[in-house]
């Protein structure tokens, strides 16, 4: 397995191409638009940049990763993908055309893998004719930094597909769990609903965003904040995964937050958008 394509080029799938390439893998990434496709891999530039400045590459290091990535605005080049990792918008139908495609595209011996953070494995492999080569890979944010990778088996996935991809996790220097297809899987079924509570404190006015995260950070020994981290994340992503929650699970404590969805809805959607629960220059 060489040449490895991502469908995405914001923070997630340039995050995961840096990845890959600094281990030896050819990487190509596909975005609808040239100018998102330059932002990603201007992202990756930077990033790289950071690191010799930090002394944790050499020049030469990253200027050979960077010669390892490649973006594209056509699909159809990944034919010559031996996998594909997808990091698009976090929205099933979309996710479901994609794959619908990418089984078209790739070779059949190719595994098509999602980085979906709560979505169905097994609903995404069925929209393909290789549901058994359909497979949950879910990084996490900052991907260079994250050691865990998610590995989501649906109901169609087999258990050769789950081991290749461990297999590609523990390569990249992370630690894979194996998950089954559920909303939310592990991780963001308990995360994502801390998060939401954070957010129904802050919004009853109960304390302030910045005495909530203290008190999380002092009294539970967080590293960071719940309302801090999901400005991280990004409160759309957050939404979108309580919403997902809520849906499939039909118990009304997964129910979102207003002051998320209010928001989520002016556009204050966390550090990418420069004004979530706290404001960046």
């Amino acid at each position: 397995m060489q040449k490895i394509g991502i469908i995405g080029s914001g923070i997630m799938g340039s995050g995961i191409a840096q990845i890959l390439a600094l281990k030896g893998y050819q990487v190509i990434i596909i975005d609808i638009e040239e100018e998102t496709l330059k932002n990603g891999m201007q992202r990756i530039d930077k990033q790289l940049e950071r690191s010799v400045a930090k002394e944790r590459l050499t020049e030469e290091e990253k200027e050979r990763a960077l010669s390892l990535i490649s973006g594209s605005t056509a699909l159809n080049d990944l034919q010559v993908a031996d996998l594909v990792i997808e990091a698009a918008i976090e929205d099933l139908e979309i996710k479901k055309d994609i794959f619908n495609e990418l089984d078209a595209i790739c070779r059949a011996e190719v595994i098509l893998a999602t980085n979906t953070s709560s979505l169905s494995i097994t609903e995404l492999g069925r929209a393909t004719r290789r549901p058994d080569k359909v497979v949950g890979m879910h990084f996490f944010n900052p991907v260079p930094v994250m050691k865990l990778v998610e590995v989501v088996k649906g109901e169609d996935t087999s258990t050769e597909t789950v081991n290749t991809i461990k297999e590609v996790a523990q390569n990249l220097d992370k630690r894979p769990i194996e998950v089954k297809d559920r909303p939310g899987f592990v991780v963001n079924r308990l995360l994502i609903p801390m998060i939401n509570e954070a957010a129904f404190l802050y919004g009853e006015k109960v304390a302030s965003a910045e005495a909530i995260d203290k008190g999380m950070e002092l009294g539970a020994n967080h590293p960071i904040g719940p309302l801090g981290l999901a400005d991280l994340i990004g409160l759309d992503v957050c939404l979108a995964i309580m919403k997902s929650l809520h849906e499939n699970l039909g118990d009304d404590k997964y129910r979102p937050a207003p002051i998320l969805e209010e928001k989520v809805g002016k556009g204050e959607l966390g550090r990418k958008s420069k004004q979530g629960f706290y404001s960046y220059s």
